[in-house]
């Protein structure tokens, strides 16, 4: 199945596993480059493997730890030498810890700044050089529903994501002159592995069970936005509109919503 995205070198970061795998596999199937990046690399060996084999997208990739900012810089580069050029970043790379914040070590909270905020704002300044030269592009941002209404027990996550979504916005009025897209995704809890490190107890995971995204429908969702750019991304729509609410009444959805929100 091949269209918009024939050709198109992809940038993937957290590649290995999850959404960013997914991705990765069914952007290849439509033509693309996927080039993947991650801490693991023999799982990006073996996916880089899969995809060569299952299509014929000259499939690479990259070992790179995000929060390490010469890390991004060395690795981008590299890239740039070896491609030329990348049209679509996919910033996947990121972590949540639920606790509650008195629990909470800082340490978490610093290194889930280095990775899901500071990690993607350096991934994006290696590639916008170039995408400026060329006056094409599309910056993909993987955010969160949480970034837009927050919960008890993810003060720093719901931060970090807060802080992609400002990014983001402020990123798509400086190009809104150049021919670059930025898009925000926003989606609701994923079954993925990200509850291994996020949701020890499993208690949030075992509330939230029959709400949870399919990893294989969000990545199709995303791979429709590298083919389709628009601002957002919202999934479930139904959860989106509990932030609109909550910001058009936030005293009231404290108040009302509070508890039922309260599912960590």
């Amino acid at each position: 199945m091949m269209g918009k995205l024939q050709n198109k070198n992809i940038i993937i970061t957290g590649a290995s596993s999850g959404i960013g795998e997914k991705v990765a596999l069914k952007a290849a199937e439509r033509g693309a480059r996927p080039i993947l990046l991650a801490r693991s690399i023999d799982k990006l060996e073996v996916l880089c493997e899969k995809i060569n084999e299952k299509t014929s997208a000259d499939c690479m990739f990259h070992q790179v730890d995000v929060s390490e900012t010469y890390q991004v810089i060395e690795v981008f580069k590299k890239i740039l030498d070896e491609v030329g050029y990348v049209d679509i970043l996919l910033n996947n790379a990121g972590f949540g810890v639920f606790d509650a914040f008195h629990e909470a070590k800082l340490e978490d909270v610093e290194k889930m700044f280095d990775v899901n905020v500071i990690g993607l704002m350096a991934c994006t300044k290696q590639v916008l050089p170039s995408m400026l030269e060329r006056n094409t592009g599309h910056i993909v941002n993987i955010a969160s529903q949480a970034g837009k209404l927050a919960t008890a027990k993810s003060s720093g996550y719901a931060a970090t994501k807060h802080a992609v979504l400002g990014f983001t916005n402020a990123l798509r009025m400086e190009l809104s002159d150049a021919n670059i897209h930025v898009s925000a995704v926003n989606p609701g809890p994923i079954e993925t592995n990200f509850f291994t490190v996020a949701d020890q107890t499993g208690n949030y995971v075992k509330n939230v069970k029959k709400y949870m995204l399919q990893s294989d429908e969000v990545a199709e969702k995303i791979v429709q936005l590298m083919e389709h750019p628009k601002r957002e991304l919202n999934l479930p729509k139904w959860m989106n509109m509990g932030s609109v609410l909550y910001n058009l009444f936030p005293t009231a959805a404290d108040k009302l919503a509070g508890k039922f929100l309260n599912k960590k």
